[in-house]
């Protein structure tokens, strides 16, 4: 490992919003913290946004600047990557950002039933092999585990280059009803007025640039009815 990472390895531990919880705290049990991040993190009871697969948390940081009202949580497994946005929420003094360092299979283990308004998921690995394609973010497999914790009617919002996953997914989302707000396959040349979805990433300018577009879904996720998968066609 080199001595770089190594030193942001070092810093992420002196932060004051950084949690990094080892396997044995989250692996079939509940963290400490769960549902007491508001309380006892950000000190207030205000609605709290999860960044899934957050990345460098260019979006968690953006949407704290944006709107302080709320809390903002991103959550990654990449330390080195999480240090980007966890160094300039602490620089900003950004006291509604805070960092979970840990595997998102886990995500159960750190939120109680309606901690969460709302989720962001941006920019997530497509997993277009069709034997990994259980493990997309925006799937009936994770859909069915952040009801969980999401509450009832809380939005998702979905921001991908991968112009697939948008259709698999919007038709997944279709197949089982749901309310879909808003859908997008480029967000940039229809004239949006919402500052939300103009934040942008690192990755995600180098797309533009590249000229590849940004798709975006909204959507509501009731509580209390299952997800169905899509039927598998090729059974």
């Amino acid at each position: 490992m080199g001595k770089k990472k190594l030193s942001r390895f070092r810093e992420l531990e002196s932060f004051d919003r950084v949690f990094q919880p080892s396997f044995e705290e989250v692996f079939k049990r509940d963290h400490y913290l769960k549902g007491l991040w508001c309380r006892e993190v950000f000190g207030n009871d205000r609605a709290l946004i999860l960044e899934l697969g957050c990345g460098k948390g260019e979006y968690t940081v953006g949407l704290a600047r944006k709107y302080p009202g709320k809390n903002y949580m991103g959550l990654d497994i990449k330390g080195a990557r999480i240090w980007t946005g966890a160094k300039a929420a602490q620089e900003e003094d950004l006291a509604n950002v805070a960092f979970l360092r840990t595997r998102i299979d886990f995500v159960n283990s750190l939120f109680a039933r309606d901690e969460i308004d709302e989720i962001w998921i941006t920019f997530p690995d497509p997993q277009e092999k069709k034997k990994r394609q259980k493990k997309r973010l925006p799937g009936a497999h994770f859909l069915n585990r952040y009801r969980e914790f999401l509450k009832d009617g809380g939005r998702i919002h979905l921001k991908t280059d991968n112009l697939q996953l948008y259709k698999d997914t919007l038709e997944l989302l279709r197949y089982n009803d749901l309310e879909v707000e808003q859908e997008s396959t480029d967000v940039y040349s229809e004239g949006w007025n919402d500052e939300r979805v103009s934040i942008q990433t690192y990755y995600e300018k180098g797309f533009l640039t590249e000229g590849t577009k940004i798709n975006y879904l909204c959507f509501r996720l009731p509580a209390g009815t299952k997800i169905r998968e899509l039927p598998d066609e090729s059974a």
